[in-house]
């Protein structure tokens, strides 16, 4: 069965949705009601980043898209902009697919870690532009940090949890394709 899914592209997509939907409802919680906590990792962006430079074709933007959009309508920030930028930044990893499958690890964790804080600041400067309201920065940065800092742990459960990993050059699946 677990064979069977390390190949099924939908069981992943379905595994996505879970665990989309589970880090939506903990961020949800009334966790820190204390002023003056640091703001936590964004594991969604870590998990996308991680499972598109391994595996794009187990993340459609059909599937980004909406979950973006819903947890922004959920958490109050402006509709559509982080979902924007999230898509931007997978669709920039799909197109450097064959070039991520070759990097090794500390070049992927900076390509990671370049894009977290290009949408950071990207995001900054639509709401600067917009003039809308901007969340302080020293607490935007803190997310950034914490969610680089998560990175190589969210890859190493990806890969200890879900047998997820990079396909070699050539290697194909039960049905003869090209990964």
């Amino acid at each position: 069965m677990i064979g069977r899914m390390q190949m099924d592209p939908w069981g992943y997509r379905l595994l996505f949705l879970a665990l989309a939907g589970l880090f939506l409802f903990v961020r949800l919680l009334p966790l820190d009601s204390m002023v003056g906590r640091f703001p936590g990792p964004d594991l969604l962006l870590c998990l996308i980043f991680a499972w598109m430079m391994r595996r794009p074709d187990f993340l459609p933007v059909w599937l980004i898209a909406p979950v973006f959009l819903v947890e922004d309508l959920l958490l109050l920030r402006p509709p559509g902009l982080w979902t924007a930028l999230v898509v931007l930044a997978t669709e920039f990893l799909r197109g450097r697919h064959a070039l991520t499958r070759e990097m090794n690890f500390a070049v992927e964790w900076l390509l990671a870690s370049g894009l977290m804080i290009a949408m950071l600041l990207a995001q900054r400067l639509a709401l600067t532009l917009t003039l809308l309201d901007l969340p302080p920065f020293g607490f935007a940065v803190v997310q950034v940090l914490w969610s680089i800092l998560a990175y190589p742990l969210v890859v190493g459960l990806s890969r200890l949890a879900f047998d997820l990993r990079k396909p070699a050059t050539g290697e194909v699946d039960d049905f003869g394709r090209r990964l």
